[in-house]
């Protein structure tokens, strides 16, 4: 636990005076080309497995629930989070990458209507990962999903993005297009070890592309085992360092969650009673919690 705990203090010191998003006391004043109404919420570590793609499917399918009108912004090449939802990849012929490509092509045009009431998609596939060679020359390169979402800002109260597992130029993207950013954190020691870099970054974001700045809404702990030590101890540590920035619900290693990909739903209609469908409502509820958050996906364009 020695190693443990020198991570996370290293981790713990790029945290010092940031106060989550969550529990912020007065709106965001945000201007050019991130003024919008809906808040975005980009779901971000660059370490693999950690429940990422798992918890923007579900977190867009929890506000669903609950009558917001939601966009889920699939921004990894694998496209995952659109095989979470039933779409094949492969079979698109418009996706993500032709609006982040193309100047003149709206992001509208890609979206697709998805199986959950007041939920919809904008997919992607392999080809996403050609856009980071295409756009390593452009000029303005970090606001371009910033300024396609900006044209969505009515549409939708609530956008949720899922971001690859690097900190490249799609990474950055979304979090300049973001107000708020999910850290999903895997209950283990190996996943602490990039917590410090993604730290940094989402620092050096907000300094360089100040006003459109990102903030932390919080570390969300995934893969949690009640029944194991480890699990625990990890858990407590988490929360001693980095005391309200680590959200109060965690989600739960279960089979459930596990399965409902492979058929091609969100948790929350492949098995709604199951531990981990209560675990994204409960995750929900504690972001709606903050009473500006509430206020302002409380509006919603018919």
């Amino acid at each position: 636990m020695a190693a443990l705990t020198e991570g996370l203090e290293k981790a713990r010191l790029d945290t010092l005076g940031i106060r989550p998003a969550r529990h912020s006391q007065r709106p965001h004043e945000l201007f050019g080309a991130c003024r919008s109404r809906m808040r975005t919420i980009a779901m971000i570590n660059q370490k693999g497995g950690c429940g990422k793609t798992t918890t923007a499917i579900n977190t867009a399918a929890a506000f669903a629930a609950l009558g917001h009108r939601v966009l889920l912004l699939d921004l990894d090449p694998q496209g995952h989070a659109s095989m979470g939802l039933g779409i094949d990849p492969e079979s698109l012929s418009r996706t993500v990458y032709d609006a982040m490509i193309n100047a003149q092509f709206p992001l509208s045009s890609v979206i697709l209507k998805t199986k959950i009431e007041w939920l919809d998609l904008a997919p992607c596939n392999v080809l996403l990962a050609g856009a980071e060679i295409e756009l390593a020359g452009s000029l303005g390169k970090e606001l371009i999903l910033a300024t396609k979402l900006r044209a969505l800002g009515e549409r939708y109260a609530v956008c949720i993005i899922d971001s690859p597992p690097s900190l490249g130029i799609l990474t950055l993207n979304a979090l300049v297009a973001s107000r708020d950013v999910v850290v999903p954190v895997q209950v283990h020691y190996f996943a602490l070890e990039g917590l410090k870099r993604l730290l940094e970054t989402v620092r050096i974001i907000r300094e360089r592309f100040y006003p459109c700045s990102c903030e932390i809404l919080g570390l969300l702990l995934t893969f949690v085992e009640d029944g194991t030590h480890f699990s625990r101890q990890i858990q407590q540590k988490m929360r001693e360092f980095f005391g309200e920035l680590v959200f109060d619900t965690v989600i739960h290693k279960t089979i459930r969650l596990a399965e409902a990909p492979s058929a091609g739903e969100s948790i929350l209609t492949y098995a709604p009673e199951s531990r981990g469908a209560a675990d994204y409502e409960s995750l929900v509820r504690e972001i709606l919690a903050d009473p500006v958050w509430a206020e302002e996906v409380g509006y919603v364009k018919k």
